[in-house]
């Protein structure tokens, strides 16, 4: 076969491939699926290190068809950030968020150059006497 015959034939291909104006893209909706309910669970964890700064926690449960809970996080600024939720199939996630304590913000250090160090220039001997002078 020769190479114009294989690139004619590729060409044909891709332009019958493009979706033309008069023939749109048909999207169908998707199957329907059985929702299955859950398992039940219920869990939390907290962590406070004092040392690292770390102070977040989190708490969740559900019955198998609604999930609830809330977790909170130690935020920079010295506030904490509490959010309660639920989720479920009808609603999704909705989600409450509060904010405790006041927002700090520290007074930026002062601007200190760092030291400049310069290391005395090299002394080396004079050099001997050249003979012929």
């Amino acid at each position: 076969m020769s190479a114009k015959l294989v690139l004619l034939a590729a060409l044909a291909a891709l332009a019958s491939a493009v979706p033309r104006p008069d023939h749109p893209p048909v999207y169908h909706a998707p199957h329907p699926t059985y929702k299955q309910p859950g398992m039940p669970f219920d869990f939390s964890y907290a962590v406070r290190d004092p040392y690292s700064g770390n102070d977040y926690a989190h708490a969740q449960t559900s019955d198998g068809h609604i999930t609830s809970g809330s977790y909170s996080v130690a935020l920079p600024d010295g506030r904490t950030e509490i959010v309660e939720f639920t989720a479920d199939h009808d609603n999704g996630y909705v989600a409450n968020v509060a904010y405790e304590g006041e927002a700090s913000y520290p007074a930026p250090a002062p601007y200190h150059p760092p030291p400049s160090y310069h290391a005395p220039a090299p002394s080396y001997p004079p050099p001997p006497p050249h003979p012929h002078q």
